[in-house]
């Protein structure tokens, strides 16, 4: 696993799970790329700081699944304030610059790895 994909996908779960939207907005690249179950496209640090404040949400990571130098999948137990139990869920990662720039929230670990390996062969033949 490349240490720096490692560390600012570590940092991206620190500031949400903290609940930080500084920290948050930190941890992003401008813009970070989202989807997740009310949308998808580009955001800014600071709309992304908003949803962290907004959603209440906490994602501890089960499990890594390098894709790339830049692409990680993270399999992670969600939950948020209304949350009787935790959600189990997918994200995939990528990372530029020592940030997130991209976190695509997908409902289980096979959609997520198959959207990683799709995206890691569309960037090698840019």
């Amino acid at each position: 696993m490349e240490p720096v994909l490692e560390a600012a996908i570590n940092e991206w779960h620190l500031s949400v799970n903290s609940g930080d939207p500084e920290r948050s907005a930190r941890a992003v690249g401008d813009p970070i790329v989202v989807l997740g179950p009310k949308g998808a496209g580009p955001i800014t640090p600071a709309q992304f700081a908003e949803w962290v404040r907004r959603s209440g949400v906490t994602l501890v990571p089960r499990s890594w699944h390098p894709v790339s130098a830049s692409l990680m999948v993270v399999e992670q137990d969600a939950t948020w304030p209304r949350s009787k139990a935790p959600t189990r869920v997918a994200t995939v990662f990528r990372v530029a610059g020592a940030k997130v720039t991209a976190s695509l929230r997908l409902p289980d670990l096979r959609s997520a790895l198959e959207l990683a390996f799709i995206c890691r062969e569309m960037a090698a033949t840019e």
